[in-house]
């Protein structure tokens, strides 16, 4: 049996739902592959290129940065899981202005994810409010800091559903990242300096993947089982809305990689970064390649 490390480089569905699904309805194990998933959040980009990860947006940004020659070979989503949420005070994005937003750094791909929404939003990130970084974890403090009033707003992420979270709190759901931002950041990616492309574990690994990606498109109360069990928060029919909302009608089926997407994407992560393009091609390889 092949074997393949398959780190995730944040927590929650967003980056964790396909590789659990795949590895959970025995997809690896019928590809002849042992994966072995890690923990890659805080780990450094020297040890994470060794293995294949799940974090495009990381990888997008290390391309940009360090010059580092990934590939991405199969793409979840274009639509990040990420969310501005106001406290009981902020009820829209223009409402931020002043105000003290927890967010990722800058320098993370969340953190410049939001920052290109904010902008969108006719925000100045560096002016108009105050962002206070943070290490986000399960967003669980942020929860705590809106209540007690220390933050306004927070960025949060897939371990929990903003719209269970807002209306038990009496927050409110400011803007869902993916209404304003696409960008392709969740899938399996390699630098082939470590890993190469014609590894049969790698293969196996991208088929396993884009299987369990057609079962979350055409089995959905299979794919909410999932779900709740991530979000364990939520009653069925919340899970059942969560899916509905934000998976069933945005995860590929087929782990293919939009090129105009992931092109403007490009563009306009290098232009916050104030860094370089470079050329789709270079990151993206089409998933068919991997049958």
């Amino acid at each position: 049996m092949h074997t393949i490390d398959l780190a995730y480089a944040g927590h929650g569905i967003h980056e964790e739902l396909v590789a659990y699904v795949a590895d959970q309805e025995g997809y690896y194990e019928a590809e002849g592959v042992h994966v072995a998933i890690r923990d890659g959040v805080h780990w450094q980009t020297e040890r994470l290129r060794r293995g294949a990860t799940i974090g495009l947006g990381r990888v997008m940004l290390s391309r940009l940065t360090d010059g580092i020659g990934w590939k991405v070979l199969s793409v979840n989503t274009h639509r990040p899981l990420f969310w501005f949420l106001g406290s009981a005070d902020v009820t829209s994005m223009e409402e931020l202005r002043g105000r003290r937003l927890a967010v990722h750094a800058a320098h993370t791909a969340p953190g410049c994810f939001a920052r290109i929404v904010l902008r969108r939003n006719g925000l100045d990130p560096n002016h108009d409010l105050e962002c206070v970084v943070r290490d986000p974890g399960d967003y669980q403090m942020d929860l705590r800091r809106l209540r007690d009033g220390s933050i306004d707003a927070a960025y949060v992420g897939s371990t929990l559903s903003p719209e269970q979270v807002a209306e038990e709190e009496g927050f409110h759901l400011l803007a869902w990242v993916g209404d304003h931002f696409q960008i392709p950041t969740v899938g399996v990616a390699v630098d082939p300096v470590h890993i190469p492309l014609d590894s049969p574990a790698l293969q196996a690994l991208v088929r396993a993947n884009r299987r369990a990606l057609r079962t979350i498109a055409e089995q959905p109360h299979l794919a909410v089982d999932y779900i709740a069990s991530f979000l364990n928060r939520l009653t069925r029919d919340e899970a059942h809305r969560h899916y509905d909302r934000y998976i069933g009608p945005y995860f590929t089926p087929d782990g293919q990689v939009d090129l105009d997407v992931a092109r403007q994407a490009i563009n306009s992560v290098a232009a916050e970064l104030g860094v370089a393009q470079v050329a789709v091609d270079e990151i993206y390889s089409p998933a068919q390649d991997f049958l």
